[in-house]
């Protein structure tokens, strides 16, 4: 067996008790219910001791600081609302940015930012609610828009009547006003209400805000809402937790219907040489390099007034790099403080792909090239131009991700090959294979949310010596699928079965009506009752470690786990002698598009799904064929 070095890099064109598991691919998708959230439960005081860090007498009327728990608002109206609730006890990022700019602009593109703007959750959501009638309640959204839940929006609300705060997501008040360390799943944890100047909770590391808080005048800083200066929260409290994986369990390791494990990142690192060897979730994901725990970079921890504060700090990037990314209009999300000036309604509006506000266009516009009916909202030009330098800056922000996702990818794994068998020749079959490795020591690759998303998949192409591609696998079909059993045009006979393809995609498997097991995407039991549910299990399922009659096939690879993908092209394909490229990449989305219209995606949600499809450890070898 010969392995061939690789010699150039090559671009190229690249889904009882009567339990009825339905595969709703083909299916359109079903209007959703607007059915309220439930009111926010309160959860217990904390029995961990949290100690007041460097704080001095400055902190000292806060009510956090005295380590006594702070109320929430009750809605004085609709209790489903969220109106009545003051907001000012919820602090923006936008406003932490005043002073923590680095940490903001890290933040306002991660995933964690984008967590209540995602359109593909609001649809997975509403879907769910749909098929349960509403019996999800408020589960999905207490992670992703977990301010809102607990301020009592509606659940079904849309993100123009939602506040600034739960537009934000996963946001900095999510985890800097959390006392308690819950160490639980499921995404049951609670937010300190609390005006700006209310203590945050930290690592505690290298504290300098008594110093800051000493020198008003100097820092040009305030506690309170009279004077003059920037607003300064008065005090850091220590919460050890939150340098710590346990943190993370919260929203990242979640259960739901059947009993089953649909976020099991904790699981897999539980396990994981990574925690043997004391690496924590934050120093591979908030690390100076993506991926790996090399350490981290330093910065000022603030700046005040001008001034640096602590320079020599310890940062954490707030990026969160993993492999999602974003599909929502780009004048929403990255997070922007000048975008924030028009609505999401009025960005939605705004035709970003045909160029508005650019130069380009609207030259054609002024010389009648082109005419557009626009919105009143964009009739003048100034103020599309104005747009369009927001879009341009979030574009560059998600281009910049992008490269970060390549990266935390690429230092997560590794690939051997290609290994030949024999020596290649004409009308021989030609037989090869890769060595594809997970050197993450955390967790699976891919981990996550497993089940519908997310994908990783082989894409290995042979081009003859006229450059014509005579064979590949992992292409996709017309929407942009593998070629697998849930692909619309491999149904519709339009393509064949990719029958080699490599794919780390974890599937259901379910038993169906007649006894027989199925793969698929999204299990929902429908009852002979007219409401179906997602209801807990009448059995112990964690004693039989899965369902009955519903399992996870999980095909992603273990930490340093290893597998090899072998392919064979046959020999009536190799019709002439000469200089053969092969050509490698692995390739990474966050959704598939059929389970994106199952839920009811958009057209326009799909191209933004396919337009970010990463690809990496793409690389290509010649191979000599003799004749």
């Amino acid at each position: 067996m010969v392995q061939v070095s690789r010699v150039s890099l090559l671009a190229c064109a690249w889904a009882g008790t009567m339990l009825v598991c339905v595969m709703f691919s083909r299916q359109d998708a079903v209007a959703g219910s607007r059915l309220f959230a439930e009111a926010p439960s309160q959860t217990q005081q904390s029995r961990s001791e949290l100690k007041l860090a460097q704080n001095g007498e400055a902190a000292g009327g806060g009510a956090a600081a005295k380590g006594t728990s702070i109320e929430i608002m009750k809605p004085k109206s609709d209790p489903h609302s969220g109106q009545g609730v003051d907001e000012s006890l919820y602090p923006t990022a936008a406003q932490c940015g005043g002073c923590h700019k680095q940490i903001y602009e890290e933040w306002s593109s991660s995933q964690h930012a984008y967590a209540s703007i995602s359109p593909m959750f609001h649809k997975f959501e509403q879907k769910f609610q749909s098929l349960t009638q509403g019996t999800v309640g408020t589960f999905c959204v207490r992670c992703h828009q977990q301010v809102g839940t607990q301020i009592g929006e509606a659940r079904e609300a849309p993100l123009w009547k939602r506040s600034q705060i739960s537009r934000e997501g996963v946001t900095c008040i999510t985890c800097h006003r959390v006392k308690e360390q819950y160490g639980k799943v499921n995404g049951e944890r609670r937010i300190e209400p609390g005006k700006i100047y209310e203590p945050v909770y930290g690592s505690g590391e290298k504290s300098v805000i008594k110093d800051v808080l000493a020198n008003k005048d100097t820092y040009s800083v305030k506690t309170g809402a009279d004077g003059r200066g920037n607003d300064i929260h008065a005090g850091m409290i220590t919460n050890d937790q939150i340098t710590k994986s346990e943190f993370c369990v919260s929203c990242h390791q979640v259960a739901v219907n059947l009993g089953i494990k649909l976020e099991i990142v904790w699981d897999q690192y539980r396990d994981s040489p990574a925690r043997k060897a004391g690496v924590s979730c934050q120093d591979c994901h908030m690390g100076k390099n993506p991926g790996k725990p090399d350490g981290y970079a330093t910065a000022p921890s603030a700046i005040v007034g001008g001034k640096e504060v602590n320079p020599g700090r310890k940062h954490a990037n707030h990026r969160f790099i993993g492999p999602g990314y974003s599909i929502a209009h780009p004048g929403i999300f990255p997070h922007n403080t000048k975008g924030q000036a028009m609505s999401i309604e009025d960005w939605l509006l705004f035709d970003w792909r045909a160029g508005w506000g650019s130069r380009k266009f609207e030259d054609k516009v002024a010389a009648g090239k082109i005419k557009v009916d626009f919105p009143k909202r964009w009739a003048d030009a100034s103020d599309r131009e104005d747009a369009r330098e927001i879009i341009d800056e979030n574009l560059k922000k998600l281009d910049e991700r992008d490269k970060l996702r390549r990266e935390v990818m690429e230092n997560s794994s590794k690939v051997d090959g290609p290994y030949i068998q024999g020596t290649p020749r004409t009308g021989a079959e030609l037989a090869f294979s890769y060595k594809i490795k997970n050197v993450n020591t955390g967790h699976n690759l891919p981990s996550g949310s497993l089940g519908a998303q997310p994908q990783l998949w082989v894409n290995v192409a042979l081009v003859d010596p006229d450059g014509k591609n005579i064979w590949e696998s992992g292409y996709v079909d017309s929407n942009g699928d593998m070629a697998d059993l849930h692909s619309l045009d491999v149904a519709a006979g339009r393509i064949d079965t990719d029958q080699m393809l490599v794919s780390f995609q974890t599937k259901f498997l379910t038993t169906n009506v007649k006894g027989t097991d199925r793969e698929m995407y999204l299990p929902v039991n429908f009852d002979i009752d007219p409401l179906p549910q997602l209801r807990p299990p009448q059995i112990p399922t964690t004693v039989l470690n899965h369902p009955p009659l519903v399992r996870m096939e999980n095909h992603s690879l273990a930490p340093l786990g290893e597998r090899v993908a072998k392919y064979s092209v046959p020999g009536k394909l190799i019709k002439k002698p000469g200089k053969y490229r092969l050509a490698f990449r692995m390739r990474s989305r966050a959704e598939p598009v059929y389970f994106m219209r199952f839920v009811g995606a958009t057209k326009a949600m799909e191209q933004s799904m396919n337009e970010r499809i990463m690809n990496f450890h793409d690389f290509a070898v010649d191979v000599d064929v003799k004749g």
